[in-house]
């Protein structure tokens, strides 16, 4: 017998919804671009490396994203990276259980209205974007692949904590 979708899945589906690129809409962020401006809660990042991850409480592989990007903040934030975990889930009950349940050492917020995502345009869940001292994104990584993409960040991270903010 049939019986309607549950309401996680209703919040999933609108929730993808909400992230597809409507047709002749702005592109994706890309390498080169500006990252738009973090909201007011997310303060401290003037002319530091900025890790920004998409993530949602229904996405499994945001669920084996959070432990790297633990591992991230504890080996780089002394020398000046800074993780931003922005939170999709329209469902206020559902974004504080999963922070709860991952426990981030990193910041991380909701952006409840979307505001944020309409203005980068995230390919896939999760979606992390590196950002330069100057603002400016550098790497992009749609998906998560586990240690392939947590190797590839050390390496990036590396690189532009070398960089100089000119």
């Amino acid at each position: 017998m049939w019986r309607p979708p549950s309401g996680a899945f209703r919040a999933a589906a609108r929730a993808l919804l909400l992230l597809a690129v409507p047709l002749g809409a702005a592109a994706q962020l890309a390498p080169g671009d500006a990252f738009p401006p973090l909201p007011a809660a997310v303060a401290g990042t003037a002319g530091k490396v900025v890790l920004v991850d998409f993530w949602a409480s229904w996405c499994a592989p945001c669920k084996a994203s959070f432990p790297a990007y633990g591992r991230l903040d504890h080996d780089f934030r002394a020398a000046g990276l800074v993780i931003v975990g922005v939170g999709v889930d329209e469902d206020p009950v559902a974004y504080e259980s999963f922070v709860k349940r991952w426990a981030p050492g990193f910041f991380v917020y909701r952006d409840a209205d979307h505001s944020l995502v309409r203005r980068v345009r995230i390919p896939t869940m999760p979606t992390s974007y590196l950002i330069d001292r100057r603002g400016r994104v550098r790497y992009v990584h749609p998906g998560y692949r586990g240690a392939e993409t947590e190797a590839a960040l050390r390496r990036e991270i590396e690189t532009l904590l070398t960089e100089k903010a000119s």
